[in-house]
């Protein structure tokens, strides 16, 4: 099955299609212009964290970027042409540029990102806003009734 037809789900769900979309590119082919390099991991640093950590040996602080649009999390390294002209006998520390994608989940916000020692540490962090996390609703007995204010008052009996 290479193919995942989601019609369906968008005649009856509104507001869905950014994760529908999300779900049918995971049944493309995959992408042949995205390069195994730079390699990197993606770690679990507890319930609400995460971190990419990249291996950009080679490369200033300078000539990398980090950018995040519509919870698409681009990191690009462009090494500047030192102008020199080198002769080299064998050549194994690779300098090409690179640009790697990730696709973020909803209410994952970047805290930060860092160098050091040739890798390039990138922390996340989930942030449910309280609107969205489970909440008690208090049960009240058949004489108290809620105000305008949302306040609980008993009934007074006549």
């Amino acid at each position: 099955m290479t193919h995942l037809d989601l019609t369906p789900f968008y005649r009856s769900a509104i507001g869905f299609d950014r994760m529908a979309n999300m779900v049918d590119s995971l049944f493309q082919a995959p992408d042949q212009s995205q390069p195994n390099w730079p390699p990197y991991n993606i770690e679990k640093c507890d319930e609400n964290s995460y971190r990419i950590t990249m291996a950009v040996a080679g490369f200033a602080q300078s000539e990398l970027d980090i950018t995040l649009h519509e919870q698409k999390l681009t990191i690009t390294g462009k090494q500047a042409d030192d102008g020199e002209d080198r002769q080299y006998l064998y050549r194994g520390i690779a300098s090409r540029q690179f640009e790697r994608r990730f696709q973020l989940a909803d209410f994952i916000q970047i805290k930060g990102a860092n160098l050091q020692d040739g890798l390039l540490h990138i922390d996340l962090e989930r942030e449910v806003p309280d609107a969205m996390k489970p909440r008690k609703i208090e049960i009240f007995d058949s004489e108290s009734v809620i105000d305008g204010t949302g306040k609980t008052a008993k009934l007074k009996r006549k």
